[in-house]
Order: structure tokens, then sequence, then C-alpha cells
């Protein structure tokens, strides 16, 4: 009875452990899905000797960089990909997606493509013309990296000297950086030794020659939402939410969105009450909205052609409400409620005979926070393994505790032989 008690409790807990181990086998299956989507960058040029790599020459035969790279750039963590206006890439992202600029290099630096001759020089008196980079020692390979952010404001480039002696291991891919929105450009500026010409190890007169691989790229969420919060609450609005607080726009660190929002209100016209629009124009981030009247937020992606409206009443008035929510034109609404209908809490219209004109659910767009969003709700299509799992293991628990309990009870009561003296009696 205890084995068979034990094997029924070793088979539970396999089981509740499978929706753990789908859960890690599922994220792990999407992890080798993203490493499988890589995107190359940038090709070697040659620019001449000491000009700050502004040349860009064509490699050709004859040149000792002819026929082979020193390494490679790709991006991953993306996607889908589409091209600007100058056909630079653009990496779109979505939930979840870590963009990664990374660079691969294929060659020892000290025999380059086999060559005992040939070697990565230090570059003791580079400077990069492009970048503004004064003269300085670039070490073996310089790498130079610049971000404009959606003001159009470029940093200051971020320079990595001696980059590829630090990285002098062929074939190992080192990352080189984490992207988040914004337009990047990139280059790796190196210097290569021609030595041929040695007399007992002394080199007579070697050559030098410049060359670099320069790109640029941009990153870009791939969604088209904004994010209405409702003042006080701080609660997410939906599409055709009601509130009486008015709200606020999270544009969730999605810059490059082209969001727009109209504010209409009705009026007494000459045919009875019409709609006025009060204004039409741009959103801006973090902007609160506490007038009365039916907001109609609309976000487009301009990569992706993707365009989500949501629709908010702001205020307390129930006509207003259901029109906003349901919508259903000012006058049927109206005439819905003179006859007898009432206007729940969400905009729905209740009508007499019970029957519910429901809101408007028709252009409602999922809910889809990007990484850098504050929503934080990243994590909720996996929250349900971790709850299977853990009722499981609670089950399992109990069990185990009712047994032990079962086993307490049934346990023979021993009579201590100590109690037995010849004046002493046990009772």
């Amino acid at each position: 009875m205890k084995n068979l008690f034990i094997k029924s409790i070793s088979i539970l807990f396999v089981l509740s452990l499978l929706p753990l181990t789908m859960f890690f086998n599922v994220n792990a299956e999407e992890k080798q899905k993203d490493s499988n989507s890589v995107y190359y960058l940038g090709e070697s040029v040659k620019t001449g000797w000491d000009n700050g790599y502004k040349g860009e020459e064509k490699i050709t035969q004859g040149d000792v960089h002819f026929n082979w790279k020193i390494g490679e750039f790709y991006v991953d963590g993306f996607t889908s990909t589409v091209k600007g206006d100058d056909d630079t890439p653009i990496f779109l992202k979505n939930v979840g997606d870590k963009v990664q600029l990374w660079f691969s290099l294929k060659q020892n630096i000290d025999k380059l493509n086999g060559d005992e001759n040939l070697s990565i020089s230090e570059d003791s008196n580079g400077f990069d013309e492009y970048f503004s980079v004064p003269k300085t020692n670039f070490g073996r390979g310089t790498l130079i990296i610049r971000k404009t952010d959606y003001t159009n404001a470029k940093s200051d480039p971020i320079i990595y000297k001696d980059y590829l002696a630090a990285k002098a291991s062929p074939n190992a891919d080192t990352e080189v950086e984490l992207c988040e929105e914004g337009d990047y450009e990139v280059t790796l500026d190196y210097e290569i030794k021609n030595d041929p010409r040695k007399i007992f190890d002394v080199s007579i007169i070697p050559t030098y020659s410049n060359y670099k691989i320069f790109f640029k790229f941009s990153v870009r969420n791939g969604n088209s939402m904004v994010y209405p919060f409702d003042i006080k609450t701080k609660g997410e609005l939906s599409n055709t939410s009601v509130t009486e607080n008015g709200f606020y726009l999270d544009f969730a660190n999605s810059r490059y969105l082209d969001i727009n929002i109209k504010r209409e209100v009705l009026n007494e016209g000459a045919n009875g009450l019409v709609e006025d629009a009060r204004f039409n124009r741009p959103a801006k981030d973090g902007e609160e909205y506490t007038e009365e009247g039916i907001y109609t937020i609309t976000s487009k992606n301009r990569y992706t052609n993707q365009e989500t409206k949501k629709r908010i009443y702001v205020g307390t008035n129930d006509i207003l409400k259901a029109v906003a929510a349901t919508d259903k034109p000012y006058n049927v609404v109206k005439e819905y409620i003179e006859k007898g209908a009432t206007v729940e809490s969400n905009g729905a219209i209740l009508l007499k005979n019970q029957e519910t004109i429901p809101v408007d659910e028709e252009n409602i767009q999922p809910t889809m926070a990007t990484e850098d969003s504050a929503k934080g709700n990243i994590f909720t299509d996996n929250l349900l393994w971790f709850i299977i799992g853990g009722v499981a293991l609670a089950v399992i628990v109990v069990i185990i505790i009712i047994f032990i309990a079962i086993k307490k009870k049934k346990k023979p009561q021993f009579v201590n032989i100590e109690a037995f003296t010849e004046d002493q009696e046990v009772k």
C-alpha cells in the first residue's frame, strides 16, 4: 500500500511539471526562432591612408584585402524589416523583441587571410572625419557608433578603440549594442600592414592601407498603439471607454507614430443637435484631456501603415456616453431614452424590454504594449502555465499532509515499559 501511494505521488509530481516544461520548451523554440532572423550589414571599402577614413573605393584585384572579409556585422532580435527612403534597413520590433547589433570576427588579426605578411596595424594617429573624431591612437581597429533620436538630435559618438585587438578571437560573435528606437550610424575603421620584405625579422619598408565598414540602420516599434489612462484611477482605458475624470496619453516610447486626437461635442444647431469638432490636431505624450466631449484617438505606424483608433467619452451625460460607447447617432440614443431605456455605466443601452444594445467592439484593438511600455504586461500570456503548475503542486502537498495525518491516527499505542514498578500501576 505504501509503495503504491509513493508511486501515485511521483506520477502526480511529474504531471504537475508538464505545464512548466511546455512553457520552457515554447520559450526555447521562440528564442531559436528569433536567432534565425538575422540581417547582415556593411562591407569593407578602401579609404586611402591617413585621410580620416573618408574615402570609399571598391576593393579590387591586386589589393591586399581582395576576396576576403575581416568580419561581419549583423542584427538579430527583430520581427521584420522594411526599407527607408534612402534604402536604409528599418528593423521593426514587437513585444519581447531585443534588437541587437553583433560583430563576428573572421580573421586572425596577426595573420590575415592566412598570410604571415598581413596584419592589423596600430593606427597611432587615426582620426575619423565623418564622425568628427580628432587624431588619437585608434589602436588596432576602432569602432564608432552614433545614434540620432526622434527629435533628430545626434548623440556624441561612442568610440571603441583597439576594438579588433580586444575581440581577437576569430568566429567569436560579440554583442556591440542593444538597440532601442532611433537611427544608427556605424563604422569600423582599421589599418592593414603589408610586410613582405624582412631581413632577419627586420621589416624593410612595410606598406599601410586604411579600410572601413560603414553602414546605417534604424529601429522602430512595429505596433501602432497609444495608451490612454484615467487621470484619477491610472487604469488603462480601452476603445469606447467612459470616464468622468479625463485621461492622459502614454506613447510607451513609440516616438515615430503619427498620433492625432479629435474632440467632438454636441451643440444646438438649426436642425437640432449637431456634432461640433472643437479640435483635430496631433497629440502629445503625457497630454491630459479633461473637458467634456467624445475623443477619437488615431495612431498610425508610417512604416507598416497599420492604424488604430480609440474612442473615449469624458463627462457624465448619459446620451453622450451612449453615443460614444455604441456609435449610435445622438437622435437615436435620445429616442431610446425617451421610450424608457437606461444607459449603463459603460455606455451600453438597456432597452425597456431588457434587450441590451452593447458597446461597439468592432474597432477595439488588442493591447499590445511594447518592450518600452510602462504597462509591464509582457508576462501575461505565460502566467497561466505558472498557475497550473502551482495548483498541481499545492494538490500534491495537501495529499501528503492528509496521508501523514491518517498514518498518525492509525499508529498503535505502546505502553512505556519503564512505568512498571512494584508499587506503581499503569493507568
